[in-house]
């Protein structure tokens, strides 16, 4: 009898096993080995900034190192391409990025080579951040309203730049340039870094970068760059004496750039979701938020079926966007 219970036993746990949710099981000794986070830019913009504070606090709770991979160029497409399509769906290898590789590019890429509702798989959103309008010091403004006066003045010789052709910095100058009624020169480069350095060294005059990449600037009260505004709704708590567009003259103009983890389409849900939760409960101490905060960075963090079905919402969005800028990359 015993022996029979045992056999039936054995019968039932292996069936029990073979139903059980295939995620579950391959999550349970996750991560075991080093983890490659790629960030479609070069170092220094607020994908970067996000992607070495949430990649420290998964080296720190995992025991496993997490490394930055910076891959920037072409707007980042390269990047996520390579995560979508190039990488093992096996949890080792995950990406960082912002509305402006996930949201937009579907929006002005008609033969992108992925389609993130398809060929990822979101885990979290991980943080949200204002951007600024940065201008060349040497540029003769000093505010948004004699900004927008002198670039009506003379249509299509400032120029501004860019962390890549469709990237968040490309389509928020865009909907300001559009709001505002003036033309400006895009000089895209391979990341926000790369933007700040022109700036700063009097190559363009004007860039929307991310909060979190300025500050140190504005708080060391920087010669080579000014700040006008900030491009969110209300005034930023980390930057609070900066106005925002809408109250320097451009009224309803609003853009903020989100960023999160997403992994390879078919990734096992339980990794996904063990990701997701490690995440959101890593932006809920008090150490980290504090870090994200004086970045100027608002710590979210939601669940893999919220993500998912933001970005869903937003291409549309971005879509009409592009048309109204004309903006289509072949």
């Amino acid at each position: 009898m015993r022996t029979l219970c045992g056999v039936l036993w054995c019968g039932f746990a292996a069936v029990a096993q073979a139903q059980a949710p295939r995620g579950s099981a391959d999550a349970a000794g996750f991560p075991n080995r080093p983890m490659r986070l790629v960030v479609p830019s070069a170092p220094g913009g607020g994908t970067d900034i996000v992607a070495r504070l949430i990649g420290q606090g998964l080296t720190d709770a995992w025991g496993q190192t997490v490394v930055v991979d910076n891959r920037g160029g072409a707007g980042g497409i390269p990047a996520v391409t390579l995560v979508a399509k190039g990488s093992a769906a096996d949890g080792y290898t995950a990406l960082v990025g912002s509305n402006g590789h996930l949201s937009f590019a579907p929006a002005i890429y008609p033969k992108l080579g992925f389609d993130p509702r398809t060929d990822l798989a979101p885990s979290s959103l991980v943080a949200n951040q204002t951007f600024v309008v940065a201008v060349a010091q040497s540029l003769p403004a000093a505010n948004m309203q004699e900004f927008i006066a002198l670039a009506k003045k003379s249509p299509g010789k400032l120029s501004y730049g860019s962390g890549g052709v469709g990237s968040a910095s490309h389509l928020g100058t865009e909907m300001l340039r559009i709001a505002g009624g003036f033309n400006l020169l895009h000089v895209p480069y391979k990341g926000t870094g790369p933007g700040m350095a022109a700036i700063m060294g009097g190559e363009i005059q004007i860039l929307l970068v991310g909060l979190a990449t300025v500050l140190p600037h504005v708080n060391a009260k920087s010669d080579k760059l000014k700040v006008f505004a900030v491009t969110s709704a209300k005034r930023s708590a980390a930057a609070p004496d900066i106005p925002t567009v809408a109250e320097s003259g451009l009224p309803g103009y609003e853009f903020d750039v989100w960023y999160g983890m997403v992994f390879p389409g078919g990734t096992p849900r339980g990794i996904v979701g063990k990701a997701s939760t490690e995440i959101v409960r890593l932006l809920k101490t008090p150490a980290l938020r504090e870090r994200f905060s004086a970045a100027g960075l608002e710590p979210l963090g939601n669940t893999p079926e919220e993500f998912a079905a933001q970005i869903r919402s937003e291409i549309p969005k971005w879509l009409a966007v592009a048309r109204a800028a004309k903006i289509n990359v072949d």
